[in-house]
């Protein structure tokens, strides 16, 4: 498989489309949404699915830092330099007045990844200090006081709502995208193409860089093993 990260148009497109999003990126974008439906069924399954649960929160937490390291080493539409932009880009784009062909994320859509991955962050990692007063613990509980994981767990608890109103919304604008402007985002993140007459030239890429992304997610789960391994032992007491 190809690694070259350089931005083409002329290589031949397929069936009349263009490669835009790279395989990690895809990858990582439907395994986030599995670990996170995850993450709430064993939830909600009951106590002795606590240890699925945790295993679901070390995946999103290996893939969104994933995903931040790949927002400034990935390919192109990846990298948040490209599709990030300021407030009176964001405001022309919803009053329509941006004529700009937009390949990647639109300036309302980048906001909302920065915000899903703060959030989806910010749960990982919260529930790893977390309790459930009874006895489930996560493996950073020992690193801090009881005070301050009931704290943590609160956090936990209460950006679960958050997030899950953020992808409420997120679902809600990918089906109007479908449905009203005839924009298959579905599609477009599987197979990672657009069409060609979409794609102005240069903004295409030519291969997806997966060696590199490997290295990084291994590197990247290897750290969160140790870090586990190293952490001390919980001792959850209420009593």
């Amino acid at each position: 498989m190809a690694t070259s990260t350089k931005s083409t148009n002329d290589a031949p497109p397929d069936g009349g489309t263009i490669l835009v999003w790279d395989l990690p990126l895809r990858l990582a974008h439907w395994a986030l949404v599995l670990c996170v439906a995850g993450s709430w069924a064993t939830h909600y399954a009951g106590a002795e699915w606590s240890a699925w649960h945790a295993r679901c929160g070390y995946a999103v937490l290996v893939l969104v830092v994933f995903r931040i390291v790949w927002g400034f080493v990935g390919t192109r539409h990846a990298r948040f330099a490209v599709f990030l932009r300021g407030p009176r880009r964001v405001i022309d784009y919803l009053r329509g007045r941006s004529s700009a062909p937009v390949v990647g994320h639109n300036p309302l859509g980048a906001l909302s990844v920065v915000a899903m991955l703060a959030l989806l962050l910010a749960q990982a990692v919260t529930g790893l200090f977390a309790n459930d007063e009874i006895a489930f613990t996560g493996p950073f509980y020992g690193w801090v006081s009881q005070a301050t994981s009931g704290r943590l767990t609160s956090l936990h608890h209460a950006n679960a709502d958050w997030l899950l109103a953020l992808l409420v919304l997120h679902l809600a604008a990918v089906a109007w995208y479908g449905l009203v402007r005839r924009q298959p985002l579905v599609k477009a993140m599987l197979s990672g193409r657009r069409a060609a007459n979409e794609v102005s030239p240069g903004e295409g890429i030519a291969g997806s860089r997966v060696v590199l992304a490997g290295v990084i997610v291994l590197l990247l789960a290897g750290l969160l093993a140790l870090a586990i391994r190293a952490a001390p032992e919980a001792v959850l007491s209420y009593y």
